[in-house]
This record gives structure tokens, sequence and C-alpha cells, in this order.
């Protein structure tokens, strides 16, 4: 290990090679190390022709993290999992000014795992029949990307997909301290990441892992339990001065109870949402809930879940999830999202998945910007690439899905009062269609795997049975036939013991919901 400047780590990047960075969202970003990389190819045209890879989003807003990286000729292809906060790299997979594979964050991930081990690639179901699926779309992010990295194979006459290798020559990673020998430890960080997991895999690829850190101890001062990343694993140490050091970008104080340095008391009346579209939805999938629930709360309206069991008084009876890797507590969202105050399980967001990935969710309340007829939803692909983050690995492994979102969008009003609902202004935009613009989540699959879902809407509640959406319930004060049905492009099945939705869901008060 080496202690350098960062032009000096910057000049270890050789041209056309493939970089990968570990962050997640705002979180632990090595953005000293990013920003200097932009600033050399600016002035003296290197590195170039980079493949720049990273399994969470990297950055909480355009211009940030791997988006110093957005300029034609410094980046040639993308591997990612979510790009939407990334604006310039977004335009140029948009555009079809480079290469593009969007993967799901936890087959990214655990791949990162498979291949330090020496192993071929990663098998897994998750992205069957999605756009993952090279029957469909093979991950392509756009017309221009010919070749994919998935392939559904066959083991015991059950169909899965391969994700192959993908190229991985340089690491950079991010922590608070490391020791003369190398060793990286993040007690100051928000979460762990994928660091270990990176760098075993550069490494075995014969590549180089650079790390940014706050500071440096003498060896010896490290608790060895805390060390995440070996010095035999990294190359190169880069020291970021202060005023380029932020726990959350965009957030400039440091906050310990983020970085678990001690618990703090939870008021509950500051977590009351305002009586809208959003909270209805919150509460009626919050009904959802049982005592001892493993939870994931997907970002947007699904994070109103647990500001609904604040104030009713159980969100200690559950146990909401991160996928970077908390378990307990209660999430931070906003630019902070992937932090946590007062988590039980703090680990590495590869272990996380796998975790994941073998059922440990009991429930899951992600978004859905558009569902079909079939259950399939979209949140990966618009006019614009955006990506699915964990979306995919979540969605088709929890027990019970619950998708949260508003019927219509675009101006969406509505006012609720009495225990009834209005809709005061119709949105402009239909979000239940005949065909989704991308499949992010596959109704077939979850027939398959006799997942049951939901979708909860400010209006209805729909359920996926046998392969088709159907509508169960409907708010109080809500026409079936002009504000529900008409709304939708498909023809719905109506159930025959279609309910009202509960009252208490549309009265500004505490519900007295219990689980």
């Amino acid at each position: 290990m080496k202690v350098v400047d960062v032009k000096t780590a910057i000049g270890k990047i050789h041209n056309e090679s493939a970089v990968v960075v570990s962050a997640f969202v705002g979180c632990s970003v090595p953005e000293y190390i990013l920003e200097n990389m932009e600033q050399e190819f600016l002035n003296n045209g290197t590195p170039a022709g980079l493949t720049v890879i990273w399994d969470a989003t990297t950055g909480n807003g355009p211009g940030l993290g791997v988006d110093h990286l957005g300029h034609k000729g410094l980046t040639s292809r993308v591997i990612c999992s979510h790009i939407s906060f990334h604006k310039r790299l977004q335009g140029m997979v948009d555009n079809n000014e480079i290469d593009a594979h969007i993967l799901p964050y936890g087959a990214m991930t655990q791949l990162y795992r498979e291949l330090g081990a020496g192993r071929p690639g990663f098998i897994s179901k998750i992205g069957l029949h999605t756009y993952v699926d090279p029957r469909l779309e093979g991950a392509r992010g756009n017309e221009r990307t010919k070749d994919t990295f998935t392939e559904v194979i066959k083991l015991h006459d059950e169909e899965y997909l391969f994700y192959k290798p993908i190229p991985m020559d340089v690491a950079i990673i991010r922590g608070t301290t490391i020791d003369e020998k190398g060793n990286l430890t993040c007690e100051r960080e928000t979460f762990i990441g994928d660091l270990l997991v990176t760098a075993r895999a550069v490494k075995r690829n014969g590549g180089i892992v650079i790390a940014e850190v706050e500071r440096i101890a003498e060896t010896g001062a490290l608790n060895p339990r805390n060390v995440i990343v070996p010095g035999f694993m990294i190359d190169y140490v880069v020291v970021a001065p202060p005023d380029h050091r932020t726990q959350i970008q965009q957030i400039p104080s440091y906050n310990g109870a983020w970085a678990h340095e001690y618990r703090v008391p939870l008021n509950s009346s500051s977590k009351k949402m305002a009586l809208n579209e959003r909270k209805i939805i919150a509460r009626r999938a919050a009904m959802e809930l049982h005592t001892g629930d493993i939870i994931n709360l997907g970002i947007g309206v699904p994070t109103g879940v647990s500001a609904v069991a604040a104030e009713e008084g159980f969100a200690d009876q559950i146990s909401m999830t991160v996928e970077c890797g908390q378990v307990g507590g209660v999430p931070v969202g906003d630019l902070a999202f992937g932090a946590c105050v007062n988590p039980d399980y703090v680990v590495d967001s590869c272990r996380q998945f796998e975790w994941y990935d073998g059922g440990g969710l009991n429930k899951a309340f992600l978004g859905a910007a558009e569902v079909d007829q079939q259950g399939n939803a979209n949140v990966s692909k618009f006019a614009y690439t955006v990506g699915p983050g964990g979306f995919i690995n979540i969605a088709h492994t929890a027990r019970k899905v619950c998708f949260c979102g508003t019927l219509t969008a675009g101006g969406l009003k509505v006012a609720a009062k009495d225990g009834k609902l209005q809709i005061v202004q119709e949105g402009r935009t239909k979000k239940y269609l005949s065909k989704v613009k991308q499949i992010t989540f596959s109704g077939k699959l979850a027939m398959e795997e006799k997942q049951d879902i939901m979708y909860i809407t400010e209006r209805a509640v729909f359920r996926l049975i046998n392969g088709e959406v159907v509508l169960t319930e409907i708010a109080p004060g809500i026409d079936l036939q002009q504000q529900v049905l008409d709304q939708i492009e498909f023809p719905v099945k109506v159930a025959e013991d279609l309910k009202i939705m509960d009252e208490k869901i549309f009265k500004d008060e505490k519900m007295g919901l219990t689980i």
C-alpha cells in the first residue's frame, strides 16, 4: 500500500480500463478522486475510453459521484443498476453515445463475490421474464448496445439467469481510516457497502484498488474486527482534504447517529404526515403489516409506511431494512437515503442481498410507475433510462409485495374528509396501461413463485390473482366506473365481493391501527 496524492493515483488508471466505483446514493462516495478524474480528463485528455461500473447509485445529484465521468471520450460504456441521478451519463445513454448495461443491484454485488472467488459467474432466478432476460432486452440500456451479460440456462429442469463476468481493472472505494499496512475501516460512514467484494474481484482480475480515506492510523491502532478491507487488497491510498469530505453528499454536517455511534430517541409526533394521497396509500399499505414482519421500503410513496407505523405506535414491532445493509431501526430518506438510525444489525450489501434472495423479507412496499393487465410493473425505463437499483431482487423474493402509488399522475389532486375521498383534479397520465414500457417486475414469475401481490392506490386496491389484476377494494366516495375503471387502459375484473376501504384511512386523526 502506498499513500499518494490524487493526481498520482489517477495516473494509475490506464485508458480503456474498466473502473468500478463503490458507494450508495450520497453515502461514502469517493468524490475527491472522481472530481479530480474529471479535471484530469478535461485538462489532459486522460484517462479516456473507460468502462465505468457501479452497482448502486453513486452520487445523489447531477454532476456528483460517477456523473463527474459523464464526458464524451472519458466514458465509453457503463454497467450499472441505476442512472437517473447521473444526468450527464443518463443523457449519453439515452442519446446512444455510449454502450450501457443496466443490471439489478443485488445481482451485480453477488457477481462481484463470485468473480472474486474465481467462479465463472452468478446464477440466479433474479431477472427472469424481466427486461434483464436476454429473450426480452438482455439488460441492454439502448439500441447501440449489442452484447449482453445475461444468459438463460437450465438446472434440474428449472430456468435460471447466468450473469456473465464483467471486466474489472480498477476499484475506487472509500473508507474512514487506513493504517500503515493499508487495513481499512468505515467507522464514520453510514454503511459498509460492497467494499470487500469489489476489492476482491478486482484483485482476482489482476487489477488495482484505490482507496479514498479521511485519515491514516499507525500500524496496530485499528481493532481488527472493524477492518472491512485488509491491507493486502489495497494498492494506493488518497487522503481527501476536509473540505472534500462529507458523510453524505449535499449534507455538510456530520451525524454520529448515522454512523451508529449512539442511538437517538425517536419522537413519533415528528413523523406525522399531512393527509394527502401519499398518506392514504401508506395507511392502507400499513394495514398489511403484522408483528415481527421484516420489510423493505422503496423510495417515494412507500417510505410513508414507516411514518404511519411511527404515528400509530407500532414501528418497534416490525424490522425495517435498507438494501445497502441495515436491519432494524428507522431508515433515513431523501438525500440521506442509505443512512439509518438505531439499526439492530449492519452488514455489507452483498450479504444483505444474499439474505433477500433467500426469502428473508416477509413484505416489501415498492413503487410502481406503470402496471399492466398481467401485473407486470415498470420502474426502470420511460422516455429516459432509470434502472431498477435493488427493485428486481426485492420485488421477486419478498413473500408479499405491495406496490404503492397513485392511480393516475400529473396534476392529481385529492381531498379526504369525513371518511370519504374526493378527486379534486384527475391526473393527466394513466399509470395502469395495456403494456408497460419495460418489465421490471414480472407478474408471470410472481405467480410461478406463489408470491402475494397487491397494488395499492389512493382510491382502489388490486390483487394479482391467477395472473390477472383484479379490483378488490374501492375508497368510499369514489365512483367505480368514472374514477377507477375509466382511468385504466385495460379491462379490469372486479371482485364479486368488492370491499370498501376502511373509512378511518380518510380521516385526519390517528386510525388506532394495531398489527
